[in-house]
This record gives structure tokens, C-alpha cells and sequence, in this order.
């Protein structure tokens, strides 16, 4: 498969990951929630959630399937990109165009930050309940045609906290 050296793997927590930037799954307040956005918050501290606050002041929440930039905080990576999936609402309401477009707004607000390096979480297959396998092809699918509009992104990291998602990417990434 075609940019395979570029494209990463790993199991784990992304807030221990040594990258330019991670990538916040948010909701559209940007304010912290539960899973990944809260353990970001969390682990980052109070510099993350003072810049969100500078981001809603100036420019209002956070659509769905757009992506902000704010310090990494505590974090070792460098920048947090927040983005907004889609709640899966039965899959007839632009859910799939909707995180296709968090996973490309994420990598263009990246590249523009000069990051080169860069780790996703598995956006909406928590608690906004998207289809874990559909939402990984999205993921993979978005990447791969990032990825081949640029040179400029060295490596992006799919970061799975559970082991349903890293076997299903390890599956779509290594095993197909």
C-alpha cells in the first residue's frame, strides 16, 4: 500500500506520545469532555483549555469536521490540533464526509504549523458511537489521500486505546 513507511501503528495512551502534535477528538465547545478530550485536558493542563477559551472568544465553538491549533501544555508533544467528529446518527446525515473532514482539516492545520510528525486518536467511535470498522477505513482512506498531496508530513501515527480498534486497523493497515 502505497505511503505503508509513512503510516504507524500503536497501542496506547496518546497522551505519552512523542509527536508535533496530537489530535484532540473534541466536542465543539472545545471545553474538555470525557475520553480522549478529557485525558488531553487532563494530562496537558491548564495552557490547553486557556488557549481553547482565546479560540472560543475569538472565533465561537468549534464545527463539526473543523480543527483548531493550541499548545501541547504538559503534553510531550509540541501542538494539540482539536478536532469535532460527527455523533453517528444512523449514518444519513454527512457522518462519513463530516470525519473525512476532521481527519483533512486536522492534517492541512498541521502541515500549515510546520508539524511533521502526528497521532490520531480513533475520532467519534466513543461515546458519539460511530461505527468503529467504517470509521477507521475513513481514517486510513483520509490519510492516504493526505498523504498524497504532500510531502511534507514524515509520519502519522494511529493511536488506538482499545483493543478493538487496533486490531481493526491492524487489520486494514497491514493485514489487506
Amino acid at each position: 500500500m502505497k505511503h505503508q513507511n509513512k503510516i504507524e501503528l500503536i497501542k496506547g495512551d496518546i497522551t505519552k506520545v512523542k509527536v508535533d502534535a496530537i489530535v484532540n477528538a473534541a466536542n465543539n465547545s472545545l471545553m474538555g469532555g470525557s475520553g480522549v478530550d478529557g485525558a488531553i485536558h487532563r494530562v496537558g493542563g491548564t495552557a490547553i483549555l486557556d488557549d481553547c477559551k482565546k479560540i472560543v472568544a475569538t472565533q465561537g465553538k468549534c464545527k463539526t469536521g473543523e480543527a483548531v491549533i493550541t499548545t501541547a501544555g504538559n503534553l510531550p508533544a509540541k501542538f494539540v490540533v482539536h478536532t469535532v467528529g460527527p455523533v453517528w446518527r444512523g449514518g444519513n446525515n454527512n457522518e462519513d464526509i463530516l470525519l473525512q473532514d476532521a481527519y483533512k482539516n486536522s492534517l492541512h492545520l498541521a502541515i500549515e504549523n510546520k508539524v511533521t510528525t502526528i497521532a490520531f486518536p480513533n475520532i467519534s467511535t466513543g461515546v458519539y458511537g460511530f461505527p468503529k470498522v467504517k470509521a477507521a477505513v475513513i481514517a486510513i482512506k483520509a490519510v492516504h489521500d493526505f498523504l498524497s498531496e504532500t510531502d511534507k508530513m514524515e509520519k502519522v501515527f494511529f493511536v488506538c486505546f482499545d483493543d478493538e480498534n487496533f486490531e481493526i486497523y491492524k487489520r486494514l493497515l497491514y493485514e489487506s
